[in-house]
């Protein structure tokens, strides 16, 4: 064996991390207070999309504009909770500026692009070596417009996938009908991202990753983690009263990061993007491909469950108890856009929410902390933690073993002084 490592969360980058850790022979602990793959998770709720085409910042050039619509519309695809903005405030004024000019965004969007570009290959891999071939399909994944024209409005994003090698094929009306029937007639143009895959189930592929970990010999227990500690040598205090000691421990515990981090003093910028998703239990789902309609800005996915619309960003504290009102959004929207459901006077409704961790500078955190380097980081992916897992995971073995190359670098705790 390497080393013992402790590996706190076993949400999707958890999970492969320690499935990643005990192939290259380090003795694993995995603690979590939920079963892994359980609705506690925010990879429970996932919109299933591995995208390369997942570059583009949140934070875009012009957002600033318009903050004053999100806190009124309650409809957006984005909106912010006036009773948080105090509290959101200082995050906010850096995700803004991080969005503040196309060079920026350029500069983020190309460090995205080496983050996620093999990601749907890098799953495929994982699927097969867990045994989850079934839930893992690359059939593409469709961004569809009502027409040419609103493609166009978004020439900034296009263009930044464009510039990082991101395959796509334009579909005309004729051809998105014929491919994908189900849509309404709302929409007559569509961009195919033809390496793109998605999950049909991510709280169960989350699941066999950790028991394919387990029969790799990684412990899981099911205790959460209250506090890190690094006196001597790294230390988690469990929920049960336990403290474990590892020479390493990997912080991976999504939005939980930063607060079991206080107690060292250290200090990530990292907000909840609170996410809904609603899935359409009603039969089977009549298409293959995941579908992003721009008018909603959902990932329409179709799962074992049925049709799982997610999306919506939330901008709100982690305690505030879920909004229902912005699941019930998605929902109007997945009417508007799918004639089919209309036709279903009583649909089997499923609701979720959950927090995507979020840096201000749209990069998650990967690495060690500079004044705890037995501590790596692995948290803060926001919209892509499922995409971006395996190759986390290959940099959080990379960083135990001292190898931190330079393109990691921009991941790195430190840009925070941490």
């Amino acid at each position: 064996m390497t080393g013992k490592v402790i590996v706190v969360g076993a949400g999707i980058v958890g999970a492969v991390t320690a499935l990643n850790l005990a192939n290259a022979g380090w003795n694993v602990v995995l603690c979590d207070g939920h079963p892994p793959g359980s609705e506690a998770g925010a990879s429970y709720g996932n919109g299933g999309w591995i995208s390369p085409a997942s570059i583009v910042p949140m934070s875009m050039p012009g957002l600033w504009r318009r903050i004053p619509g999100f806190l009124l519309d309650r409809n957006g695809p984005l909106t912010i909770d006036w009773m948080s903005l105090p509290r959101l405030a200082p995050w906010l004024v850096r995700f803004l500026w991080a969005g503040a000019s196309k060079s920026r965004v350029r500069r983020t969007a190309k460090r995205l692009n080496w983050l996620l570009h093999d990601g749907p290959e890098r799953h495929l891999k994982l699927a097969q070596q867990t045994g989850q071939e079934h839930l893992i399909l690359q059939k593409g994944l469709l961004y569809a417009y009502p027409d040419r024209a609103a493609f166009e409005a978004e020439a900034l994003s296009w263009e930044l996938r464009r510039e990082n090698g991101v395959a796509y094929v334009e579909w005309n009306e004729a051809a998105l009908r014929q491919s994908l029937p189900a849509l309404g007639p709302g929409y007559r143009f569509a961009v195919h991202v033809v390496e793109g895959a998605h999950c049909r189930d991510t709280g169960r592929y989350v699941a066999g990753i950790v028991e394919a970990a387990r029969l790799k010999g990684v412990r899981f227990r099911q205790s959460a983690a209250t506090a890190i500690l690094d006196a001597v040598a790294p230390r988690v205090v469990l929920g049960d009263g336990e403290t474990l000691s590892a020479e390493h421990i990997v912080v991976a515990a999504g939005i939980h990061s930063g607060r079991l981090l206080q107690r060292l003093g250290v200090r990530i910028p990292m907000e909840s993007e609170r996410g809904y998703h609603v899935t359409v239990a009603s039969g089977e789902t009549p298409f293959e491909i995941p579908v992003m309609p721009s008018t909603g800005r959902m990932a329409n996915t179709p799962t074992d469950m049925g049709l799982r619309l997610s999306g919506q960003v939330e901008l709100a504290t982690v305690e505030k108890p879920p909004n229902w009102e912005r699941a019930e959004v998605l929902q109007r929207h997945a009417l508007a856009s799918y004639p089919y459901l209309s036709a279903d006077k009583a649909p089997d409704l499923r609701l979720w929410m959950g927090h995507r961790p979020s840096t201000p500078d749209g990069l998650p955190v990967i690495g060690p902390l500079s004044r705890y380097p037995r501590l790596i980081a692995a948290f803060g992916h926001g919209h892509i933690g499922i995409a971006a897992a395996p190759k986390t995971a290959d940099l959080v073995l990379d960083a135990l073993e001292n190898r931190i190359c330079d393109d990691a670098r921009p991941f790195l705790p430190n840009r925070f002084g941490q």
